[in-house]
């Protein structure tokens, strides 16, 4: 089926951005950390990417075809975007060798170019503009990327700066009210607040998700990533048949 990229929809296709967006986003940064993590050390790494792109492809051709926001398949896109672009950030360190430091300035220059010919195409990167299928894709690409950066820079934190995963969940807990208080406080641009923001999100959610995973020895809990992995797919699962089932109500 063709996806015709003059078409218009009704309305946006992302959800409204209250205190549920933002708690649901952070469950799926830690969910897809650690669903990365059971993966690609249970599988053969090359197949757990290919696995994870062909579900991703499939998952977001869902959404693009969806003529309007929908609660299951929208946040199963998310969902996706963040196991895959996991692998994508982790592929670069562990596959490549690349550092951290590196890798994290490589995917922030990748988003600006992202930002850049979404603005000088579109003239907005506002979410509640995502009204056609080419702003969505613009959209999507900005969100796969923010994930592989904020990957990056979580790990980084955690191992190049030597912080650990704990404390550098607290560093991205902290950090990520700042763009709050700069919007209410300081009259800031609110678009360019919510993309710091929702940046953010990847690192805080990842870090703690880590923290819960990973060894003793490392810092962590000892839950093991495939445990961390279904109890937030479970909380995952929770929330958005909440969500849906008020739509459905209304």
């Amino acid at each position: 089926m063709h996806l015709d990229i003059h078409r218009s929809f009704r309305s946006s296709k992302v959800p409204d951005v209250d205190a549920t967006f933002w708690f649901l986003k952070i469950l799926t940064t830690a969910m897809g950390e650690a669903t990365s993590d059971f993966l690609v050390h249970r599988f053969s790494p090359a197949l757990a990417v290919l696995g994870g792109a062909v579900v991703f492809a499939v998952v977001l051709y869902w959404q693009l075809r969806s003529p309007r926001y929908l609660v299951v398949t929208y946040w199963s896109a998310v969902v996706m975007v963040s196991v895959f672009g996991t692998m994508c950030a982790d592929v670069v360190h562990v596959g490549f060798g690349v550092p951290y430091l590196i890798s994290t300035i490589g995917f922030a220059i990748a988003l600006v170019a992202v930002f850049s010919t979404w603005q000088r195409t579109e003239k907005t990167l506002s979410i509640h503009s995502i009204v056609t299928t080419r702003r969505e894709l613009f959209y999507w690409a900005t969100v796969t990327t923010t994930f592989a950066l904020g990957t990056a820079a979580g790990d980084m934190t955690a191992n190049t700066l030597h912080l650990g995963y704990f404390s550098s969940g607290v560093l991205f807990a902290v950090l990520i009210t700042l763009p709050g208080l700069g919007l209410r406080y300081l009259k800031l641009n609110a678009i360019a607040m919510f993309w710091s923001a929702y940046i953010l999100t990847r690192p805080l959610g990842a870090s703690f998700a880590d923290w819960a995973g990973v060894s003793h020895v490392r810092g962590g809990l000892n839950w093991g990533p495939g445990n961390v992995a279904m109890l937030l797919s479970a909380a995952i699962c929770l929330v958005v048949w909440s969500l849906a089932r008020r739509a459905r109500r209304r």
